[in-house]
């Protein structure tokens, strides 16, 4: 169904037998459209997978995250939870396991009508206090972010102003009480997938470009 790598019915009644022999250790296959519960695909993929296992005696897989949610059907011998791991859709309702907070290097007031970033992409509605936050390409902040995205200070939503420009990003703090040190992308307040949509991506993009310098701490049990 994906036809990406693997074999497909015909083939793989032709090298079966051969396959087999040689005693896998997992016989598997991708769900190309889990993310979309009614899509007719998933049925379809399943009786294609479900006929081509019938009487394999290794262990088998079909489900990422999406087809877990699809139900028992989807589950077979093994599930790969992946993206789910991280409270990425289409598992909406996990716990979030990864918070990323940015430091504020800069603020300053632009009067309004000023611009800000590359392009003028966005103007000043009012007076407005704009912070520099020391992030960006090189950490996985895409340039696409840029006038959909939002930082927070503790809960209080502050939206990017203008684009994400090389390794910054600027954001109107104007409503805060104060500007603070940090501010966070990535948290309770906003999940990976919600900062994904802003980007017009996914949180398979996000979390897999987040750039080494940023310093890491791990809590947890086993942290």
């Amino acid at each position: 169904g994906m036809n990406r790598l693997g074999l497909e019915p015909r083939e793989w009644a032709d090298a079966r037998e051969d396959v087999l022999a040689e005693k896998p250790a997992l016989v598997m296959s991708p769900l190309a459209c889990a993310a979309e519960p009614e899509h007719p695909m998933n049925a379809a993929q399943l009786r294609a997978f479900a006929d081509m296992v019938d009487g394999v005696t290794a262990p088998k897989s079909l489900s990422a995250t999406g087809g877990i949610l699809l139900g028992a059907d989807y589950h077979f011998d093994i599930t790969r939870p992946g993206i789910g791991l991280y409270g990425g859709a289409p598992f909406v309702d996990a716990q979030p396991v990864i918070e990323l907070s940015l430091p504020v290097v800069q603020h300053r007031t632009v009067s309004k009508g000023e611009t800000v970033g590359y392009g003028n992409t966005w103007t000043a509605p009012r007076p407005a206090r704009i912070a520099t936050l020391a992030a960006g390409y090189a950490d996985g902040l895409i340039r696409a972010m840029g006038g959909a995205a939002q930082v927070f200070a503790d809960d209080i939503p502050c939206p990017l102003a203008g684009r994400v420009s090389m390794d910054l990003l600027t954001v109107d703090v104007t409503d805060l009480p104060r500007v603070p040190d940090h501010m966070e992308i990535v948290g309770p307040a906003q999940g990976i997938g919600r900062l994904a949509d802003a980007a017009g991506t996914i949180g398979y993009e996000i979390l897999t470009s987040l750039g080494a310098r940023y310093a890491r701490r791990y809590a947890g049990g086993h942290a």
